[in-house]
């Protein structure tokens, strides 16, 4: 043991004053000539002895990289104390995680401590935490569509299909009537009524699948015929009404339907080439794979990313968005459980527990509740709410009923398709990014998409309590 410490000591301190004797000698060098660096990493600023610690200390912290790691440290925390606490009164954990990121934003945080405010989110850094949210979502809308099962859509597609396209056509309905009297008040001035009603109606027909489906979990309904059913109706709702936000995306962007036919001409070359010739070479390239061994080979997780990746982007240069790409490339994997789990395991956690509630608090810092400062502007807000449930409950409630559900199941369904949560926020900030939307209609429809997703838990509770009052009343 001495003779290890000896030696140890004798090597650091050798080549130590060997070292700091070479950095002498260099001290009196002159280079021979000197070329000038340009470099965009920025310097550090040289302090002078005059200033405080305290300036020193709020340079590093405004530095682009300790401020970015600094506001993910903030909405980490923020979204799990949000996210537990929503779950003491039986909402799923993302209700609290909006809410947080509405806390986070200016209608909260913003207004209480606007000094700190302003420094965790200066304008000039909220571009890199859009970009880390756009990462985010298109790894989770790949996540979503390797959750659609389309053997089990097909099976049950015809009571489906019908309950699943009342619950879209009604609200979509719905919305372009709602926008025929809001558009003057809301819309932005270069905003045409064919692109903002068009809009309208596809953000009130949105089901959130990925939040049904853990309410169905938590209740224990998911193996139930009723669960089935439902999650069939909203992976159905999910399908169509993404692909009619593609095609409203591409009328947005060429400006008329007639200029737009191209674009979808596109989009549907693009969805046959991934079903009919991408779907059915992955599937043979990973059972290939599963014969030779009994262990997913890397080679296979690296092509689905790849084909992930170039999902995103040609979906985004055709112009039907790169979100709309990524979840077409989860629909078309194999439905191999190794391959699914593999890919989940290695997306689904930094997806949703990291880059998910800084989509959160991006969409908080955006919407300005405070904008709605006048009465109209929330009566505006309240026939939105009620535009919004007419349509989705009342749509599904009354076709599950003519396709020969009971009442109960009837209003279980048209309370489930209700549930808009994230799915409603990612197409929310879709139409703000196009110019779609303007800041208080957004934040009406923000506001529209929780309240929606908070009222689902309270009303499945109250269809349970009146069917065993009625239950009790016919025994008695």
């Amino acid at each position: 043991m001495k003779k290890n410490l000896i030696y140890y000591v004798i090597i650091i301190g050798v080549f130590t004053s060997l070292a700091w004797i070479i950095i002498n000698k260099g001290k009196g060098l002159v280079p021979h000539s000197r070329t000038e660096v340009t470099t965009e990493v920025s310097a550090p600023i040289q302090i002078d002895s005059t200033e405080s610690v305290k300036t020193q200390f709020l340079h590093n912290i405004q530095h682009p990289l300790s401020l970015l790691l600094l506001q993910i440290i903030v909405i980490l925390v923020i979204s799990r104390l949000f996210g537990l606490l929503i779950t003491k009164f039986s909402q799923p954990s993302v209700v609290g995680e909006i809410i947080a990121g509405l806390f986070l934003g200016p209608s909260a945080m913003g207004a209480l401590f606007p000094e700190f405010f302003e420094l965790l989110f200066p304008v000039d850094s909220l571009k890199t935490l859009q970009f880390l949210s756009q990462i985010g979502l298109t790894f989770f809308m790949f996540i979503v569509g390797m959750e659609l099962d389309l053997e089990s859509i097909k099976k049950k597609a015809q009571e489906a299909l019908v309950i699943s396209h009342a619950s879209i056509i009604f609200p979509f309905f719905l919305g372009i009537v709602l926008s025929y009297f809001v558009y003057e008040m809301f819309a932005p001035s270069d905003t045409s009524f064919l692109a903002f009603s068009l809009f309208m109606g596809t953000a009130m027909s949105i089901t959130a699948f990925p939040v049904l489906a853990r309410i169905l979990q938590e209740r224990g309904m998911t193996k139930s015929p009723l669960g089935n059913m439902v999650l069939t109706c909203a992976a159905t709702d999910d399908v169509t009404a993404w692909c009619i936000l593609a095609a409203v995306i591409a009328i947005v962007k060429a400006g008329s339907i007639v200029s737009a036919l191209f674009t979808i001409v596109l989009a549907v070359l693009f969805v046959g080439l991934m079903l009919y010739i991408v779907r059915p070479w992955i599937r043979k390239l990973s059972f290939r794979t599963l014969m030779v061994s009994e262990t997913l080979d890397k080679s296979v997780v690296a092509i689905a990313f790849f084909i992930l990746l170039l999902s995103a982007y040609f979906a985004e240069i055709i112009g039907i968005h790169a979100l709309f790409g990524a979840f077409l490339a989860g629909v078309i994997m194999p439905q191999n459980l190794m391959l699914k789990e593999s890919l989940t395991d290695k997306l689904e956690d930094i997806s949703v527990l990291i880059l998910l509630p800084i989509f959160f608090a991006f969409t908080g810092l955006r919407t300005q509740i405070g904008l709605l400062n006048e009465g109209h502007l929330w009566a505006t807000c309240g026939a939105v709410i009620l535009v919004a449930v007419v349509g989705k409950v009342g749509g599904s409630t009354l076709t599950a009923r003519f396709v020969g559900q009971s009442w109960k199941e009837s209003l279980t369904i048209g309370a489930l398709m209700n549930t808009r949560g994230l799915m409603e926020l990612i197409v929310l900030n879709i139409g703000y990014d196009l110019g779609i939307l303007s800041p208080e209609i957004f934040a009406i429809m923000v506001l529209m998409a929780l309240a929606t997703t908070f009222m689902t838990g309270p009303f499945l509770d109250l269809i349970e309590y009146v069917s065993k009052k009625r239950l009790l009343k016919r025994s008695a």
